[in-house]
């Protein structure tokens, strides 16, 4: 049981944390920005005009990547199961 192997599962965790978080954030990110400029360029403060989009944009890629985020999840608990033998051994 070498440290390494804890270091590279950690690393890999945090990775697809990462790369899922960042699947259903950044459409939001970038419809919150267009929506900032949009309230800025014509000075109009209502909040549901910069939360409703963001909302939509964030289900929508949810609904898209969630296939593909699941598949991602799954395949990293498969590649754990099959390290346990090299983590106990």
């Amino acid at each position: 049981m070498e440290p390494e192997v804890f270091v590279d599962i950690v690393r890999q965790a945090l990775g697809l944390v990462a790369i899922l978080v960042s699947a259903s954030i950044l459409p939001s990110l970038c419809v919150g920005l267009c929506v900032s400029i949009f309230q800025a360029a014509t000075s109009i403060n209502e909040q549901t005009l910069s939360f409703l989009p963001r909302l939509i944009v964030t289900v929508l890629a949810l609904m898209v990547g969630a296939h593909w985020g699941l598949e991602k999840l799954m395949t990293f608990f498969f590649n754990m199961v099959e390290m346990i033998p090299q983590v106990i051994g």
